[in-house]
């Protein structure tokens, strides 16, 4: 008997901000809090009413990567957002070295 998944490319999901608190299991006032430090960004609306915040699935793996670096190094929010942006930036650098052949691995 074939068995159904149903999947949706993280790719192309968009997320509210209760959708993401869920799925990263985390509060949503911990969510709010960091759009409003600048370490999550959504749709633009930052600022505005929070129920209308889109995130798109960079910012659903940033989240992922906040709450390790929170977690696992008791670091506070803002040292979590720099070491993510660092992260962020070497896979940046990473990928355009291999697009232009000159993959350091």
């Amino acid at each position: 008997m074939p068995h159904e998944i149903d999947a949706v490319l993280l790719e192309d999901a968009l997320f509210s901000l209760d959708e993401l608190a869920h799925s990263c299991h985390v509060s949503r006032e911990w969510v709010i809090e960091r759009v409003q430090w600048g370490l999550l960004l959504n749709d633009g609306a930052t600022g505005t009413d929070p129920d209308i915040w889109l995130f798109d699935s960079r910012s659903f793996m940033r989240v992922k990567r906040i709450i390790m670096i929170e977690r696992d190094f008791e670091g506070n929010p803002e040292l979590a957002g720099l070491v993510a942006d660092l992260i962020e930036e070497i896979d940046s650098l990473r990928a355009r070295l291999k697009a232009s052949g000159l993959d350091a691995d």
